[in-house]
C-alpha cells in the first residue's frame, strides 16, 4: 500500500491505495492513476514519485535474506 493525496474540489485528501492494483499512471497534466478495477484517482504526486513509492513498497515486501 502507498499514501498519495488525492487532489479535490474542498481539499487535499490523504488516501492509500493497493499498489498492485496500478494499471498505469500518467500526465494530465496532473497525474492520474488507473487501476485494474477501473477507478481513476487524481492525485498531486508526480509519476516519478509514484513510482519510487510503488518500489520502495515492493522491497517492503520481498523476503529478507
Amino acid at each position: 500500500m502507498i499514501e498519495l493525496t488525492r487532489l479535490g474540489k474542498q481539499q487535499d485528501e490523504k488516501i492509500v491505495v493497493n499498489a498492485d492494483l496500478i494499471e498505469f499512471v500518467e500526465r494530465t497534466p496532473d497525474t492520474l492513476i488507473s487501476t485494474t478495477t477501473g477507478k481513476k484517482l487524481l492525485v498531486k504526486e508526480t509519476v516519478e514519485e509514484i513510482i519510487e513509492k510503488v518500489l520502495v513498497y515492493r522491497r517492503r515486501c520481498l523476503p529478507h535474506s
